[in-house]
């Protein structure tokens, strides 16, 4: 039920629950914005491991020149990572960037519902799945969101905002203005299965797969074909191999469930890819052969 509570405008402590690339990416940038980030993963080793990850992409950019090293120190001190969902219970604001399993999300908002401050929003990266659906496990559906960050999130600009059926109005701008703090560029979308960002990539994506499936060329041709021919910077495929098989199929599998149109069928070559674990440049094989710094092996 809904609540007369207002959110915080002024968002000092972010909790991201989930150590993956999305969750690396946006405590990278929330850090990276003058935001006290706390980074939950399964266990405290991995959220170490997550934030040593992100200590590497930076290290990086101070060797390009990108970056001074105070800068890079002063965001490294503001990250810290945790193993428990009680280490989120002094947030602001939660950003949830799991895996697109919709029972674990609805697990983990459960969760954060009990331990989180009254006040606090909680948001989830979801690229698909029902924002209502999710708010509703939480006990606070007024203050859940959706803020699907798109990959590789400190270089992408877009953030979508997906409001469930309860999420206040409040949330709603208090949601927009971090993600503007975080130099996203936002846009509204129905919570509707896929919102708008996907409800278009993955078809084409899965498109680009039955091509592949049925020889109309290989995955070189296919993915130069969309680049050249319809002046995209990266070919599906490719692109697909950079968000995780698995996350792409799994998005498929919500499409067709929930909107009940066979157009969303995903392709059995793509099942197959994910059943034999290759699901892309974060495991070194997908449709492409990647090597240990995740480039493209010619």
């Amino acid at each position: 039920m809904a609540t007369n509570i207002t959110p915080p405008r002024d968002i000092q402590k972010l909790g991201v629950l989930g150590g993956g690339q999305m969750g690396q990416g946006i405590a990278q940038i929330a850090a990276h914005a003058g935001i006290e980030v706390t980074l939950v993963d399964a266990a405290k080793d991995f959220a170490e491991a997550a934030v040593g990850k992100i200590r590497k992409q930076l290290d990086r950019l101070v060797e390009k020149g990108k970056l001074e090293a105070a800068a890079r120190d002063q965001v490294m001190a503001r990250l810290r990572p945790g193993g428990s969902h009680s280490d989120l219970a002094g947030c602001d604001f939660v950003i949830e960037a799991a895996p697109e399993k919709e029972s674990l999300k609805l697990e983990i908002f459960k969760s954060l519902g009990s331990i989180c401050r009254d006040d606090a929003i909680l948001a989830s990266n979801t690229s698909s799945i029902s924002i209502t659906k999710i708010g509703a496990t939480s006990g606070r559906p007024d203050r859940v969101i959706g803020m699907h960050f798109m990959n590789p999130v400190p270089l992408m600009k877009l953030v979508e905002i997906v409001r469930g059926l309860p999420t206040s109005d409040a949330t709603v701008e208090t949601t927009t203005a971090l993600a503007k703090r975080l130099g996203k560029t936002t846009i509204g979308a129905r919570d509707i299965p896929g919102f708008i960002v996907n409800r278009m990539l993955i078809p084409l994506f899965n498109e680009a797969c039955y091509g592949l499936y049925e020889g109309l060329g290989s995955a070189h041709d296919i993915d130069t074909g969309v680049r050249l021919g319809l002046n995209h910077p990266m070919g599906p495929l490719e692109l697909g191999d950079l968000i995780g098989l698995d996350t792409c199929l799994a998005i498929a599998e919500v499409l067709q469930r929930e909107l009940g149109d066979d157009k969303y069928r995903p392709c059995p070559l793509l099942r197959q890819y994910v059943a034999a674990g290759w699901l892309g440049r974060k495991v070194g094989r997908g449709f492409y052969e990647y090597d240990s710094q995740g480039q493209k092996k010619i």
